[in-house]
């Protein structure tokens, strides 16, 4: 059965006419936009790098923050919505900036959970730069919590992940943390 049929009979289990004409394409938009939504299982980060990894000499800290983030629930297959914001510490190398955030969307765009996206990113980082340090804080709003369950409207869930110096150095967390206030 393909996604697009699967797509008819969940319609048609909750009841709906997939003849109908307001419905009558949407199974095969559905599986579309859910081949879209999940397009990073079919992306890898030597692709995404592309060979953007430049020498540097420059030892302070690379932040690129507010890189908004669109992945699905692994549990409920409902959104969530937020940023990222990723740094590290360059070790003799630097990262094309658009890598950073095509890596956020390689793994945003896989079936997810949050406190996994925020690792999942940061160990990315820190294998491609072999960088002193990572540090990833992603803040979102979850549709499984604002469209059913609890329906909290104005929760944003905060997760962080910390790698190397940004772990170990207090000063240099507190310099990212300051950094993406």
């Amino acid at each position: 059965m393909t996604l697009e049929e699967h797509y008819a009979a969940i319609l048609t289990e909750l009841g709906e006419d997939v003849t109908r004409e307001g419905l009558a394409r949407t199974p095969h938009r559905a599986a579309k936009a859910m081949q879209y939504l999940c397009k990073g299982y079919h992306e890898d980060l030597e692709t995404i790098i592309n060979g953007a990894l430049f020498t540097s000499s420059t030892r302070e800290m690379v932040l690129v923050k507010n890189i908004e983030l669109y992945s699905l629930c692994e549990h409920h297959l409902l959104p969530f919505i937020g940023k990222a914001h990723v740094a590290y510490l360059p070790n003799g190398k630097v990262l094309g900036l658009s890598k950073v955030a095509r890596i956020v969307d390689m793994y945003a765009r896989r079936l997810q959970i949050q406190e996994n996206l925020c690792r999942e990113i940061a160990e990315a980082v820190q294998q491609v730069t072999d960088a002193l340090g990572v540090a990833v804080v992603i803040e979102a709003q979850h549709m499984c919590m604002m469209m059913r369950g609890v329906e909290k409207q104005n929760s944003v869930m905060v997760s962080s992940m910390m790698l190397g110096a940004f772990h170990d150095s207090p000063a240099t967390r507190s310099e990212f943390l300051s950094l993406i206030r």
